[in-house]
């Protein structure tokens, strides 16, 4: 290889070599970037999910509390029972895969119906008919609360596997730039090497069309 050609592939190196280095980091960035994003979003939604796991806990629990107090827990049962349609709406608006709707559709008809039940028996402990009250309480109400719990807890798992998921992908783009990134630098080693050769020609080259000829005899 020639001075010259060792000199114009080192002027391109040197120009490349940059543009190429921010190329990889920028775009390793970009990736990890994303990721991260998928990281927080899914960990959100695992927040939520847990929210509503532990809603549909306190609300059965306010209600068999107002059953046995005769009434006095009634008022907690109610606040409960808002925050929990709230947090259907929150959970309604964020959670959207098929997976998610899925089990949101089954909790949602199992809360409407365990709702209707618990104003039938609102209605009868007013009405000083506890051993109904205790009757729906026992029976068809814990076949609800069952159901809205399996449920949650089913969104629950499906948000820790999606969170799992997301954290490798994490991970995995994070090595991935690195690799990137440590090929980049092995590049730029070769580059330095390459512009000290080609320099120390150029030098060489230089002395020698200096040197004076040997005079003639």
């Amino acid at each position: 290889m020639t001075i010259r050609a060792k000199l114009y592939a080192a002027i391109a190196m040197t120009v490349l070599g940059p543009v190429v280095t921010l190329a990889v980091a920028l775009g390793g960035m970009a990736s990890l970037g994303d990721r991260f994003d998928d990281v927080a979003d899914r960990s959100s939604r695992q927040a939520l999910a847990l929210d509503l796991k532990f809603a549909v806990t306190d609300l059965n629990g306010w209600q068999t509390a107002y059953g046995y107090d005769d009434g006095a827990s009634r008022p907690r049962f109610e606040a409960s029972r808002d925050a929990t349609l709230r947090t259907i709406a929150r959970a309604r608006a964020r959670l959207t895969d098929r997976r998610e709707i899925a089990l949101l559709d089954g909790l949602e008809r199992d809360l409407r119906g365990f709702l209707a039940l618990d104003d039938e028996a609102y209605a009868a402990l007013r009405q000083g008919r506890t051993g109904r009250v205790r009757e729906i309480f026992l029976g068809p109400e814990i076949e609800r609360f069952s159901a809205m719990a399996r449920a949650a807890d089913e969104l629950a798992a499906h948000e820790d596997d999606e969170v799992a998921r997301t954290r490798r992908a994490f991970a995995d783009s994070r090595r991935d730039t690195r690799r990137q990134l440590i090929a980049v630098a092995v590049g730029a080693g070769l580059l330095i090497v390459l512009l000290l050769v080609t320099a120390q020609d150029v030098a060489r080259a230089a002395l020698e069309q200096r040197a004076p000829e040997p005079p003639a005899r």
